[in-house]
């Protein structure tokens, strides 16, 4: 029979209604009385077998379920800053002053000119 550790009473009627709200299949009321909390392991070893394992079994399945929760909220966190990251690479910079149209040539505006005087009918002398 495994060596069993002393309890006060009220570690005791603690881990009793923790155990009598798990089988009532209570586990949020369960959580908010403590079943995470630390030193719950060691002290349900006073606890009869079934008892222990079921708040064994119980606290190994919430801290799996929770640790699922955080890789899955980092990961949807690190999805969402990629993405980000590659909306922000693909978005196309606003043009700069040296990227502005570069100044017509000289013959070109020469150009430009005698056919803007044409087409509003002033003709160079």
């Amino acid at each position: 029979m495994p060596e069993r550790h002393a309890l006060d009473m009220a570690d005791s009627a603690r881990l009793r209604k923790l155990v009598s709200l798990l089988r009532a299949d209570d586990v949020d009321a369960a959580i908010d009385a403590g079943l995470m909390d630390d030193g719950v392991d060691n002290a349900a070893a006073a606890l009869p077998a079934a008892d222990a394992a079921l708040l064994a079994a119980t606290r190994a399945r919430l801290r799996a379920a929770w640790d699922a929760r955080d890789r899955y909220r980092a990961r949807n966190a690190r999805l969402a800053r990629r993405a980000a990251e590659r909306a922000a690479s693909r978005t196309i910079p606003p043009p700069t002053a040296s990227a502005a149209k570069p100044a017509l040539p000289a013959a070109a505006a020469a150009i430009l000119a005698r056919a803007k005087a044409r087409a509003t009918g002033n003709r160079p002398g």
